[in-house]
Formats: structure tokens, sequence, C-alpha cells
């Protein structure tokens, strides 16, 4: 059973037969796991098994665009910040789908992207930084949660068209979750105040990664 944990699933080959370009579709599913294992009746995206395919798409010559979906509920922060990062920096033409939930930490993720969809149906949730195990409640963990926070606010807000001021709102909204702090946005939404790009599905996102990769010049040949 460990074995099969193990195996990294983003080594799996689909095989096209007539593709109009050779394009990679990396999965971010279920919760992100990052520094702790977690149990294994959870869905979990594992961030030592991310990393090492998107080097692979970028180095390698032969794939052309790279497609990210997304359907996760968060987890990690700094895990997904990271996987968000190494998307941004990215040259190979790449798109985010959220589809389902691209929810907490998931919102970096999906902005990461050179261009972003999201399906009418979906929602991402938007809050504050939350830590498990022991916090001490001193000036020191304040501090650090603040700072946490602010990269993350930056990060969204360099890769999006959100302005600042609308995303602290809705992340800090006392009014719409019942049990936390914080706002839900659906796909309308989430397009009309510049968070994601675009609204559509699969055929969308992949007629604009075609396009970009037939315009940029950033291409490896």
């Amino acid at each position: 059973m460990e074995n099969e944990k193990e195996k990294n699933v983003y080594d799996t080959d689909i095989s096209q037969q007539n593709p109009k370009h050779l394009i990679h579709c990396l999965t971010v599913i279920g919760q992100i796991e990052g520094h702790y294992v977690l149990s294994e009746q959870n869905k979990t995206t594992r961030y030592e098994h991310i990393i090492p395919a998107l080097l692979a798409v970028e180095q390698d010559r032969s794939v052309e665009g790279l497609m990210i979906i997304l359907n996760t509920v968060g987890g990690d922060v700094e895990a997904g910040l990271a996987i968000a990062e190494l998307i941004a920096g990215m040259k190979t033409p790449t798109v985010s789908l959220v589809v389902g939930g691209g929810h907490s930490i998931g919102v970096p993720l999906a902005v990461s992207a050179k261009t972003s969809f999201i399906v009418p149906s979906a929602s991402m949730t938007i809050h504050p930084v939350r830590m498990n195990g022991t916090v001490l409640g001193v000036p020191q963990t304040l501090s650090y949660f603040d700072k946490m926070q602010d990269r993350i606010v930056d990060f969204i807000t360099r890769n999006s068209n959100v302005r600042e001021d609308v995303f602290r709102k809705l992340m800090m909204n006392t009014e719409e979750l019942v049990m936390d702090v914080g706002s839900v946005v659906e796909g309308e939404k989430a397009v009309s105040i510049g968070l994601i790009d675009k609204l559509g599905s699969l055929g969308d996102a992949l007629d604009c990664l075609y396009e970009m990769i037939e315009n940029t010049e950033e291409r490896y040949r």
C-alpha cells in the first residue's frame, strides 16, 4: 500500500494520437501535502512530486505548453506558495483551469499561470492564513502570520488583476462564513473582480494555450 502511495502519479504518460501541440497536463487535486504526510484516506497532491514535474516540463524542448487543472481544498501554505512561484517563473506557456474548487492556497496556484480560467460552477475560498499545531500568543507569532499573509497577497496581486484593497476586504469578511473569516467567490465573480482572467471550460483553456504556443517567442525550439 505504501509503495502505491509513493508512486509518482505525475509520471503517468497519456498517449495522444493526433495532438495539435504537445502539452503536459498537471493536476492539483485534493489537499496539498507539504512537510507532513497526511492520512492515506486523504486525496493529496504532494509537492515533492509537483516540483520535479515542473522542472521536467520547463527543460523538455518537446513540451510546448502546460495545462494546470485545479480542484483543491488548499493545504500546506508554504508548499502551495512554492509551487505557485515556480509556475509563475516558467517560460513555457501556462494556462490554469479551476474546476470544482480552488480554495485557500489554491488561489495563488490558480493565478500563477500566464492565463487563468474558471468554470461557472467552480468556487474559490479566500481567507486569512491559518497554522496547525501549537501557536504561541506572543507578538513574534502575530508578526510571522502578518508577513506570511503579506507574501500571499503580494503574489496574488502581482499575478492577477485584482486590487489589493478588494482582495483584503474579501479575505477579512466576517459576514459570509458562519464559522470562519473570509469569502467564497463563484466563477463569474472571480472574473469580475480580476482574480481570474476568463470564464470558460476545457475547450476555451486549450484554445488559449494553443494560441499562446503559436504566438510566443519564448517557446523552446
